[in-house]
């Protein structure tokens, strides 16, 4: 039975799984949301598919994307991490990933974890949109812009409203899946 999937995923197999498996699935991890942050700041002006494909690279080379042991980092590990050929090499990037990671954990310090913080913006409560069609789909919207401002002011960086926005949807504070794909409904908390 063929099953209807947002238009965006084609046919690659590692795109299939992570709209099926992931995108749109309200997150309550800490540590899944921390690396959520990181690729999706990594993304910044590449492709989704070339952050997959490196994602596993990734979670081997940022400690499985605990916030405590990269936010300890040292110019000598962000000069291993430049040399890392399975990430994505920008300096801008790796700073703020360990940048983050210390932002990170003064939102846990904070809120008593960085998930009660984020779903906080929803009110507990997956937004649920009913698109039809993938031009529908916004890039950014006033909540994301007034997440974004809230992560800057708070010391975070590659948190613009387009990579919030990715990032929203990604942990399922947001359902973006088309009302026609099998995981709309699947997917709501």
């Amino acid at each position: 039975m063929d099953r209807f999937r947002c238009p965006w995923v084609g046919n690659d197999p590692l795109y299939i799984a992570y709209h099926d498996d992931e995108w749109g699935v309200p997150i309550h991890s800490d540590r899944v949301h921390f690396e959520f942050l990181v690729l999706e700041g990594a993304q910044a002006g590449l492709s989704w598919s070339t952050i997959l494909k490196r994602r596993e690279n990734y979670r081997r080379a940022f400690d499985h994307f605990n916030p405590e042991v990269v936010a300890q980092y040292d110019g000598k590990k962000i000069a291993e991490l430049l040399e890392n050929t399975g990430i994505i090499r920008n300096r801008q990037k790796i700073h703020s990933a360990v940048n983050n990671a210390r932002a990170f954990l003064e939102v846990q310090k904070e809120f008593g974890s960085f998930d009660a913080y984020i779903w906080g913006f929803v009110g507990g409560k997956q937004i649920v949109n009913h698109w039809k069609e993938l031009s529908e789909i916004p890039a950014y919207t006033e909540l994301s812009i007034a997440i974004s401002k809230d992560l800057k002011k708070r010391g975070f960086t590659f948190v613009g409203p387009t990579i919030i926005y990715a990032y929203m949807q990604a942990v399922g504070l947001v359902n973006d899946h088309l009302v026609s794909c099998f995981r709309h409904k699947e997917v709501q908390n």
